[in-house]
């Protein structure tokens, strides 16, 4: 197998790394050689964070280079803008409908970009969903991260992973069924 690899950008607080780690945990118990690699940045205060993941037979890096990514998960749409660059010309996104005014829109310096989508969706194949809305529905908007994990890993078609018991591993035993439902909400999201 090829070396694939994935970045999933947010912000801080939206469950980007968690989701990431999750991912990894699931890549090494098939056996694959994964290395990921996290910037946090000024995370704690709202800003950008990204999470690179590349797996394989054999990987020497955890770093993506521009152009070299198979798959970005936008945790938050002016996030895959920023991020684009990323891509490759034949990468796949999946963006969740949502928006987080960074620190400098919320202050009021700045304007909410407009377009973030068409943008995406010009230039990328794209897998558009309101994953916050999906968590809401579920009851409890908390489960965001794992509703977009649902839709990444059913974009990446690594069906032979079973991540129900990957995410029953992770995650607490009280929010066991609700991250399953939202994998699964995740999932189905996908078409």
């Amino acid at each position: 197998m090829n070396t694939k690899s994935a970045i999933l950008v947010g912000v801080g607080g939206q469950g980007a790394i968690l989701t990431a780690k999750v991912f990894v945990n699931g890549l090494m118990k098939k056996g694959y050689d994964v290395k990921m690699s996290e910037v946090h940045g000024m995370s704690q205060r709202g800003g950008s964070v990204s999470t690179q993941v590349r797996w394989g037979e054999k990987v020497y890096s955890p770093l993506i280079g521009g152009g070299e990514s198979d798959l970005m998960v936008a945790f938050e749409k002016m996030e895959a803008v920023r991020y684009a660059n990323y891509l490759k010309p034949e990468g796949i996104a999946v963006i969740n409908d949502y928006e987080l005014a960074s620190s400098t829109i919320a202050a009021g310096l700045c304007q909410y970009p407009e377009g973030c989508l068409e943008a995406m969706k010009k230039n990328f194949k794209c897998h558009v969903l309101n994953a916050a809305d999906i968590a809401i529905g579920l009851g409890n908007a908390k489960c965001m991260n794992i509703v977009l994990f649902g839709a990444m890993t059913k974009t990446l078609a690594l069906e032979d992973i079973n991540w129900e018991e990957i995410i029953h591993e992770t995650v607490p035993p009280k929010f066991l069924e609700l991250n399953l439902a939202a994998f699964h909400a995740g999932r189905n999201a996908v078409r």
